[in-house]
């Protein structure tokens, strides 16, 4: 997860809209030169955009924190807890999930603020597989990810995490996870903004109910379908 750097938000802390944006661009190329944190004030996703847009947004991975320094883990010891609605709820170690069937999947990432980074290779487990392990209970309906930065946590319907191309990663670009980007495993939601792909997961926890997360508390949707949230729907 890239979360959105909340200052240059909008007052209500909502992203500025798909129109909004277009305005901006419509006022000419040069705009988009203005620096990094213009850049990033700049919400929504760049895949709506024409490619000649496009290609002049920003590109490349942007990491954000609410409270950094990013988290630390130590691979003796660490445990995944999936608990909640469960008929076997368990701890699972950084070489137990590796045991699990194994999913690779090339996919783009997309944050809110404006940014993308195409063809990304993860490595992970799938939630059907994850799952299995521990047993939903027929009361199950979300999942909650709980980051190890403090605070942080997000959540999918059980739907959502069904989705052919989500997964819980521990691998990127052929390599471990590094410590930036979530190390050991994050959630990896290709189909939605980079803020719902929590990092750092340390607990999943399965309830009857969705509710809104650390960013959907300060006025970012909910269902953050790229392209058709957040104030903007595909196509010009």
């Amino acid at each position: 997860m890239s979360t959105p750097d909340p200052a240059p938000d909008r007052p209500g802390g909502r992203p500025v809209g798909r129109r909004a944006f277009l305005g901006i661009v419509g006022l000419g190329l040069s705009s988009l030169v203005w620096g990094d944190s213009a850049t990033r004030w700049l919400s929504g996703a760049a895949d709506v955009l024409p490619s000649s847009v496009r290609s002049a947004l920003p590109s490349g991975w942007r990491i954000y924190a609410i409270n950094p320094p990013y988290p630390r883990f130590d691979p003796a010891t660490w445990t995944l807890e999936v608990d909640g609605l469960v008929d076997r709820p368990r701890s699972f170690t950084l070489a137990e999930l590796q045991a699990l069937p194994r999913a690779d999947q090339t996919s783009d990432f997309h944050c809110v603020t404006g940014w993308s980074v195409d063809d990304v290779r993860w490595g992970g487990v799938r939630f059907k597989d994850l799952l299995a392990a521990v047993g939903p209970t027929s009361a199950a309906a979300a999942l909650s990810f709980v980051s190890a930065e403090e605070d942080y946590f997000d959540m999918l319907t059980l739907e959502q995490a069904s989705v052919d191309d989500a997964m819980l990663a521990y691998e990127m670009d052929g390599a471990p996870i590094t410590r930036p980007h979530g190390a050991p495993v994050r959630l990896v939601m290709p189909q939605m903004y980079g803020y719902k792909g929590v990092k750092w997961v340390q607990r999943i926890t399965l309830v009857d109910r969705i509710e809104d997360g650390y960013w959907e508390g300060r006025g970012y949707d909910r269902d953050a379908w790229v392209g058709r949230s957040n104030d903007f729907t595909k196509g010009l």
